[in-house]
């Protein structure tokens, strides 16, 4: 060793030259079902980069939607209205005899909540579904749909260490319907979108897929004299259907549309925080904030 390196080695801390073992394991590891070894700290994968779509909601489109579902209320808000049921429940010769509300159950009529930064309509998920009808007969058929969603979506069970991930779900019977359906029987496959991969979703469907769909002006609006005092007005939920065609458009099954012989249609559902009267119009605002158009007949 030279004088220059014997001076290095002195001037140089300890922590810098010494490396030491590994901490030994003292106790085996458990395997979850699959067979895998689970480790004693718990492994999450975070976001790598800024989500565009997420920043430009909390920037941008947040204040503007406050600004324009704001509603001013003056003074306090009436009482609820009080459900009357229609026999009464402490009657014995009424105890199992089905007891509506009288004049319905008025959920259509349901207040929105207070204008709040606090109740701002947001983006809560995003649902995939899709019913395959050949799977009644052969579930094998469903390999095809599951590869595509898992292509699609990016899911899998507890993925990046989050418990809150299920990946792609399979959707089967509840009940018989005449000897078409048996309880238990897969159906179909879901998936739920939520956090970053949610909003890539969207960017993914307003620059590759609508862009490049034949005569597609938007999701269809209902007539303008339809009511909104109905279940579905007073949810948050906005719904439409992709044609099998559209699968194709996606850059993740497109780069790779061999392995995918089958195209599948599929139901997308935005779920939202709004609720009560005037929550579609809300969340219609929202998509249409993240570019999502919306045309009526």
């Amino acid at each position: 060793m030279s004088a220059a390196a014997a001076v290095a080695a002195k001037v140089a801390p300890a922590a810098v030259r010494t490396f030491r073992k590994p901490p030994r394991i003292r106790k085996s590891l458990k395997y979850d079902q699959h067979g895998l070894p689970i480790p004693h700290v718990d492994i999450a994968i975070r976001d790598i980069g800024p989500c565009r779509l997420r920043e430009h909601y909390y920037t941008t489109l947040r204040d503007d939607l406050m600004y324009m579902t704001y509603v001013h209320e003056s003074g306090h808000r009436p009482p609820p209205r009080q459900i009357r049921l229609r026999f009464d429940p402490n009657d014995p010769y009424s105890k199992n005899r089905r007891n509506t509300p009288v004049g319905g159950d008025q959920l259509g009529r349901k207040p929105a909540p207070l204008s709040t930064p606090q109740t701002v309509v947001q983006l809560d998920r995003i649902v995939l579904h899709t019913m395959q009808k050949d799977a009644i007969n052969n579930r094998s058929s469903l390999i095809g749909t599951i590869a595509a969603f898992r292509a699609l979506s990016g899911e899998t069970e507890n993925g990046g260490g989050r418990s809150s991930r299920s990946g792609v779900e399979i959707v089967k019977g509840k009940k018989s319907v005449s000897g078409w359906v048996r309880p238990g029987l897969p159906l179909g496959c879901k998936v739920t979108l939520k956090g970053p991969k949610m909003y890539d979703f969207i960017a993914t469907l307003t620059e590759f897929v609508f862009p490049r769909m034949r005569e597609f002006n938007g999701i269809v609006l209902p007539p303008a004299s339809s009511t909104m005092r109905t279940p579905s007005g007073v949810a948050g939920v906005i719904s439409f259907g992709l044609p099998p065609e559209a699968m194709g458009l996606f850059p993740q099954i497109e780069v790779n549309l061999e392995a995918y012989p089958k195209p599948i249609g599929f139901h997308v559902h935005f779920i939202t925080n709004a609720e009560g009267a005037g929550a579609q119009n809300r969340a219609r605002a929202l998509l249409s904030g993240f570019q999502i158009p919306f045309a009526r007949k």
